[in-house]
């Protein structure tokens, strides 16, 4: 394990199992998180006895990053019935979020906070401030954002090192351009991103015939789910890829990484740092 890992593995240990002698003054008591993205966030900001459920997407190893913290929690898949009878006194949840049941929680008059999904590092610097004021625990909002902003420090190239053109590819060839996330974390951390090259534009598919006649330096490759039989999951082993090996470096980008702001950009940075520096040796 790398230094640049083994910080990740560590700070990006939790929150949750903290409490706090005693919450704000109108801090919620049950919080109910509908939301992958902001479960990452809530179980680091809240104390683990305000948070009265999670999704159910958590507690999947293969899609999160908390999954043993979440197997530990409750959890809903999302039903309006499911969320009412956990009695929250505050729901947070994403546009992706069940509709029917932001629907039935407003009609029952749940409090319910939305987010949007983060764009930049900057967008979801306020988001986790945002859910860290909800639950009454501004403070440790501030402390992931320093250890966040420590892990993007941590993954810059060193002064004179070379950027190097990559592209992100899961299964199904989904990638993403520019004007995302993911695609800033790329820059930060010494790529540049060429998805445009294919005829992306944000987020969209990648085929495989052009990745393969024009490669980048990187593939940050996703991981095939165990036993996935699909097309969808085997295009991102697919031995056309093997062909371009001399020119083209593969690093394991897991697509877990790939759509969450938060305490995940802790691991995003490290991953990518650690892609970027196999691949500069092997270029060497």
């Amino acid at each position: 394990m790398t230094d640049l890992t083994r910080r990740a593995a560590v700070t990006g240990l939790a929150v949750a199992a903290t409490t706090s002698p005693a919450l704000a003054a109108g801090a919620p008591r049950r919080v109910v998180s509908m939301n992958a993205c902001l479960d990452t966030v809530l179980v680091r900001v809240a104390d683990r006895s305000q948070i009265a459920a999670l999704s159910h997407y958590a507690r999947d190893p293969y899609g999160s990053t908390i999954a043993d913290i979440a197997r530990t929690l409750p959890f809903t898949y999302e039903t309006a019935e499911e969320v009412v009878s956990l009695n929250p006194d505050l729901v947070i949840s994403s546009a992706h979020s069940s509709l029917a049941t932001r629907n039935a929680l407003k009609r029952m008059g749940v409090r319910q906070e939305r987010f949007s999904v983060p764009e930049s590092v900057a967008d979801s610097h306020k988001q986790i401030r945002d859910v860290a004021a909800l639950v009454g625990h501004p403070e440790r909002g501030e402390a992931l954002i320093a250890r966040i902003e420590a892990a993007l420090r941590a993954a810059r190239p060193r002064l004179g090192q070379p950027r190097l053109t990559a592209v992100i590819f899961e299964p199904n060839g989904l990638a993403a351009g520019g004007g995302t996330l993911v695609s800033e974390m790329m820059d930060r951390c010494g790529f540049e991103n060429v998805a445009g090259r294919y005829g992306l534009k944000k987020w969209g598919n990648i085929a495989l015939e052009p990745l393969v006649a024009d490669p980048p330096q990187v593939l940050l490759a996703g991981e095939s789910a165990p036993g996935a039989p699909t097309w969808a999951e085997r295009v991102v082993s697919h031995p056309a890829l093997k062909r371009v090996s001399g020119r083209m470096h593969r690093a394991v980008f897991p697509q877990r990484l790939l759509y969450c702001g938060g305490p995940v950009l802790i691991h995003t940075a490290a991953a990518m740092a650690k892609a970027r520096e196999d691949a500069i040796r092997r270029f060497a």
